[in-house]
């Protein structure tokens, strides 16, 4: 069984559409990543889920219940961190994860939830005195209650450094070994990439793509980025960036120092390289790596997609 199934999906407030007959799935059992720039549509596809908003026209299903028809158990089983969410100042990191433990009416122990999200020595602090990384620990916490069948993380790496990043990483996969479906929506496209199953990627209300992110980099496989390591900057670097970029196959070009960061596909490296010789200077060595989320992201969602050839 799916864990969630929009069918053909539309969305309009007034004039606006936000969402366009978009149609998706997500496999129960699989963690993933749901992205797309502002205004793509994230928010309310996830508010469709959950029934806080309804869809013009179409279907959404929760494990293959009706999401209108069925919301409070839909609800009950899932367990929710909106992007933004604060906690209550007043109350202590203990009586925000009681409070979640009784209005699910689970027995689950705060004192465990809040050490396993790094909280114990904070349990009886006002949340108030939180720093913006515990705050977002702290409703981490208060979203695993009653160990969800569905878990919706939108921006949870928020206010947290590195190391509570990693932790949160794995508190996700835990939850995942468990049985969990997990959706995860982030700016921080290296968290999709080291968690996520497949990824959805949202623009103007469409889904543009969806694959698995080795299988994106598949549907662009002559994107490559090369970067580009001189013995000098050139003596016109305004004139040899500007030659550069008018290369055929070339998308961007960004320069470091001594060194060029060029987007491009395979059959211009060479001519890049030449080109870059041609304004005086020599090129000392030069790498190649594969696209990064970050480059597919940018494919997908900006207005040189459809240039660029991506698979829809």
């Amino acid at each position: 069984m799916s864990a969630i199934d929009i069918s053909d999906v539309t969305k309009r407030y007034g004039t606006e559409t936000a969402l366009d007959g978009l149609t998706l799935t997500v496999e129960e059992g699989e963690v993933y990543g749901f992205l797309g720039p502002n205004g793509a549509g994230k928010s309310t596809t996830i508010n469709l889920v959950l029934d806080f908003v309804r869809p013009t026209t179409g279907d959404v299903r929760v494990f293959g219940l009706d999401a209108r028809a069925s919301s409070l158990e839909i609800r009950s089983r899932a367990g929710i961190l909106p992007e933004g969410a604060e906690p209550y100042a007043r109350l202590t990191g203990r009586q925000h994860v009681a409070f979640a433990i009784e209005s699910k009416g689970v027995d689950d122990d705060p004192d465990a939830l809040l050490e396993r999200v790094g909280l114990a020595d904070a349990a009886d602090r006002k949340a108030g005195g939180y720093s913006k990384g515990m705050a977002q620990r702290l409703m981490l916490a208060t979203t695993l209650v009653g160990e969800p069948d569905l878990l919706i993380l939108d921006e949870p790496s928020t206010g947290l450094d590195p190391n509570g990043a990693r932790e949160m990483r794995e508190i996700v996969r835990e939850e995942n070994d468990r049985g969990a479906t997990v959706v995860f929506s982030s700016h921080v496209l290296g968290q999709v990439e080291a968690i996520c199953d497949r990824v959805g990627i949202l623009r103007d209300g469409e889904l543009v793509a969806e694959d698995t992110v080795a299988g994106l980099r598949d549907s662009i496989p002559n994107r490559t980025r090369l970067r580009v390591f001189l013995d000098r900057i050139p003596t016109d670097p305004s004139a040899a960036l500007e030659a550069v970029e008018s290369i055929d196959g070339v998308s961007s070009v960004s320069p470091d120092d001594r060194t060029l960061v060029v987007t491009c596909e395979n059959h211009a490296k060479t001519t890049v390289l030449h080109t870059v010789e041609d304004f005086g200077v020599t090129v000392e060595d030069f790498e190649t790596d594969d696209a990064s989320l970050e480059d597919l992201f940018a494919a997908y969602t900006t207005d040189s997609a459809d240039s660029a050839e991506v698979g829809r």
